[in-house]
Order: structure tokens, then C-alpha cells, then sequence
């Protein structure tokens, strides 16, 4: 288990050092290297000094390399999906689908290329499109899904030739040491480099004069921090925010029948997903069938540490946001009717019972804010298009999903939807060739496809006379 930081190709010890809790039981169970302001400045070198050389080779050769990162990670996926459960807290079935999402996903950034494409092309003059890598790229990753969040950043990053540092979350560094670690046996000095930090060195990484792109998954309130520290040097800056996503019902549905399918949109990971399911909005016809469903599967699931076989739901990631949730449960009981869970479970770590609230306002916080946990609202509507409005007065704009019997109507009211993606009868399907990111405050530029690899290079137009 490596708990050195990558800096300049070597495995390193830290200025400090950092605690990393298991959320199932509430304590650490690994003390990791965390960098200070020097080690930073010294991976920013290594970063910028690594980049002429590493841009200059070529697709295939760069490409080749992540291939070999990916084997050696898949190589390792057991042990790897195991700490991913014990840093993170999601259910086994869970870490494995992340790890193996994450080999994938290195595995198609490594076939990707870019090359020169003609763009217009007459009897006087030809204009050629050419990609360039832009310099240093930081990658900052979130805690909810710290090994897939990292792959995808550094895949694209560094198939088109950028230099990368890469900074997980404080409280789950693991699975990106983990990556460090085998990355040490494969590229050359500097240009991937891992470092840890305690929350303290997110504004000097992304404010440094040597890094020329920032791509940021997490919260949208620090992402307005990141694209404010990004405005004096005009940085390229990538974010993916919050969500509080919609899920829309029409009256075509069987209650029981769709119910497994929110509920487990809203659940996943212990509902610390930012497309997740935050928000059920159902016809008044099959309101309270719904309601009486969804209770029940909440009822049902087996809570537990993700180690254990059989559980669904692990805990909430960190104690901070553990008691940001139960801050939102004292809320669904003040505002709307706790149809199943509602409070903490009286056990340690930071497990909270999935809970189901009904009759609730629109104005509630539950409602309105992004709760990332177990806890989901399901509000009633009669009108379809005053539920569209509804679903769409929201500062988000990350996801949402539709759901009916009837395609065509499905994606009718899909396409009035105010986000980035939304999937009809269907959830969380996100293939690596389709770009995905947000509307309103839920982000800029995209992940993905070939939109989300050019967001890493400059376009180059050369316009040539023939004649």
C-alpha cells in the first residue's frame, strides 16, 4: 500500500504527513505523505520541465505508455477496489465497477488521437486544423469517486501531451498514490506527478503561473473559486459541479415497477454521486404508491461497512458531509412526512439510514440544495409543463432523467429539461466517446468524447495559398 507521493518520477515522503479514515468505522486506517508549499513548487518543475520533451512523442508512443498503466492497475484490481472500499466506504460490487470503469477508460484515452484534419479546402487555398498540448495540467479530483475521477483526467491530459499533477481529495489520496505508484515504473520524470495536500494547496495549484489548464470535478462553490483563480493568466479551466437532478415520472409508469430504478439512481453510492437522483417528481395519479414503494426499498437495503458481503449502501464518505446530511434530515422532518430512515444509525462511522421523504416544498432545502447522501424528497405534480418549470428552477444543471411507457413522450419532455444530460428510462450511462458537463452552475466545458480530449490541447489553423 503506498502511501508516497509522485514528484519528478520518485516516490516521495512528505513535509507532513495525513490521516486517512475508514467512514465505516470513523477511524484512520493510513497515515499518507501530504506535501507543503515547496513540494508543490517542486512538481510544478518537474511538470514544466518534463513537457517539451514528453510533448514531442507521439500519439502512439504516449498512448502506449497509459496502456501499460492500465495493465499494471488491472493487474492489481482486487487490492485496488479493496482500499477504494476502505478509504471511500462504497459496497464492494461498487469499488470493483469504479476500478474497472477507470482501466477502461485509461485503455480508450490511450487509443485516441488527434490529427491534422483539412477543414476547407478550394483551388486557391487549403486550411489545415492541428491540436497542440497546452503545458501543465492540474487535475483536481473529488472524494466520491477518487480512482475513475483521476483516470479521467490524466488519460486525456496526457495522450495529447500535457505534463499533469494530480491532487485527490484529502480524505481519499489513496487510489491516487495507488496510480503513483505504478506510474513511477512507467513514464519518464515529471510528467505525471501525485501530490496530497490537507485543503491547503487547491488555491496555490490552480493559481500558479506555470499551469496552463485546470480541470476541476467537486462543488460548484469551489469551483467558482478555482475559475476566479484562473482569470489573470486566462487559464483553460474544465469544471464539473454540483447537480441536483431531476427525475421526472409520468403517468404511464407502474409505481412498483419503476421504483428499483430511482431508488437505486438515488442510492448509489450512498446517493454521493453528482448525477445521482436528488429530486422525484410524480403524478398525483400514482403519488402515493410511489411514495409507499420507494419507502420500502429504503426499508430493505442492507446498510453496512462496503467490506461486507451484502451490503448496498455504505457510509457517507467523511464526517463533514456526514453532518452536512443530517442537517438536511432535520429538515425533512421540520418540512415533509419521513416516510422510511430520517436519522442517523447508532453505530460508528458515519452511516445514515436512506431516507424517503414526501410531501415536502419546493422551497424546503432538501429541495432546493444538493444533499449528496441517502436521503431523497418526492414531490407531487399535476401539470406537466408546471413540473417542468418546477424541475428547471434551479441554479443546476448537471442531469436528470425521464421516465414513461411511452419513448416519444419521454423524450419530448427530456428535451425542455435544463441540463447537460438526460437520459429516458435510464440513468448513469455515460460512455467515454460522449462528452457530458453541465449547465447554468454546474459547469463549464465537457468530460468525454472528443469534445472533452480537444478541452487539453490549443487549435492550430493554418491557411495556406495554392495558388
Amino acid at each position: 500500500m503506498n502511501t508516497k507521493m509522485l514528484i519528478n518520477g520518485e516516490l516521495v515522503d512528505g513535509a507532513g504527513t495525513l490521516d486517512v479514515v475508514n467512514p465505516a468505522t470513523g477511524k484512520a486506517f493510513a497515515t499518507v505523505a501530504r506535501a507543503d508549499d515547496a513540494q508543490l513548487e517542486a512538481a510544478v518543475a518537474a511538470a514544466k520541465a518534463a513537457f517539451p520533451a514528453w510533448s514531442k512523442r507521439t500519439y502512439e508512443e504516449r498512448g502506449a505508455m497509459i496502456g501499460q498503466l492500465a495493465d499494471a492497475i488491472e493487474a492489481r484490481k482486487d487490492e485496488l477496489a479493496q482500499l477504494l472500499t476502505r478509504e471511500q466506504g462504497k459496497p464492494a460490487a461498487q469499488a470493483m465497477g469504479e476500478v474497472i470503469g477507470g482501466i477502461y477508460q485509461l485503455r480508450f484515452y490511450a487509443s485516441q488521437r488527434h490529427e491534422p484534419q483539412v477543414i476547407k479546402e478550394d483551388a486557391k487555398a487549403r486550411i489545415l486544423e492541428h491540436r497542440t498540448p497546452l503545458g501543465v495540467v492540474a487535475a483536481v479530483t473529488p472524494w466520491n469517486f477518487p480512482f475513475l475521477m483521476v483516470t479521467q483526467k490524466i488519460g486525456p491530459a496526457l495522450v495529447t501531451g500535457n505534463t499533469v499533477i494530480a491532487k485527490p481529495a484529502p480524505t481519499t489520496p489513496m487510489c491516487a498514490l495507488f496510480i503513483a505508484e505504478e506510474a513511477a515504473k512507467i513514464f519518464p520524470a515529471g510528467v505525471l506527478n501525485v501530490i496530497v495536500d490537507e485543503n491547503d494547496l487547491g488555491g496555490p495549484l490552480t493559481a500558479h503561473p506555470d499551469i496552463a489548464k485546470v480541470s476541476f470535478t467537486g462543488s460548484t462553490g469551489t469551483g467558482r473559486k478555482v475559475y476566479a483563480s484562473g482569470a489573470d493568466a486566462l487559464k483553460r479551466i474544465t469544471l464539473e459541479l454540483g447537480g441536483n437532478d431531476a427525475a421526472i415520472v409520468l403517468d404511464d409508469v407502474s409505481p412498483k415497477e419503476i421504483a428499483p430504478k430511482l431508488f437505486n439512481g438515488a442510492m448509489i453510492n450512498a446517493g454521493q454521486v453528482c448525477l445521482a437522483i436528488k429530486r422525484v417528481y410524480a403524478p398525483a395519479s400514482i403519488y402515493d404508491e410511489l411514495c409507499d414503494e420507494l419507502a420500502q426499498l429504503a426499508k430493505d437495503a442492507v446498510v453496512d461497512d462496503g467490506a461486507n458481503q451484502g451490503a448496498q449502501i455504505g457510509p457517507v464518505q467523511n464526517k463533514m458531509q456526514y453532518e452536512k446530511v443530517l442537517g438536511f434530515l432535520e429538515d425533512a422532518r421540520e418540512n415533509g412526512t419521513v416516510l422510511a430512515g430520517g436519522d442517523r444509525l447508532d453505530r460508528d462511522g458515519y452511516f445514515i439510514a436512506p431516507t424517503v421523504v414526501k410531501d415536502i416544498p419546493d422551497s424546503a432545502r432538501l429541495v432546493r440544495e444538493e444533499q449528496f447522501g441517502p436521503v431523497i424528497p418526492v414531490l407531487k405534480y399535476d401539470d406537466i409543463d408546471d413540473v417542468i418549470a418546477r424541475a428547471n428552477d434551479s441554479e443546476y444543471g448537471l442531469g436528470g432523467t425521464v421516465w414513461s411507457a411511452d419513448l416519444d413522450r419521454g423524450v419530448e419532455v427530456a428535451m425542455k429539461i435544463d441540463s447537460g444530460t438526460v437520459w429516458v428510462n435510464k440513468h448513469l450511462d455515460l460512455p467515454f466517446d460522449v462528452p457530458f458537463g453541465g449547465a447554468k452552475q454546474s459547469g463549464i466545458g465537457r468530460e468525454g468524447g472528443d469534445e472533452g480530449i480537444s478541452a487539453y490541447t490549443q487549435k492550430h489553423v493554418i491557411n495556406m495559398a495554392l495558388s
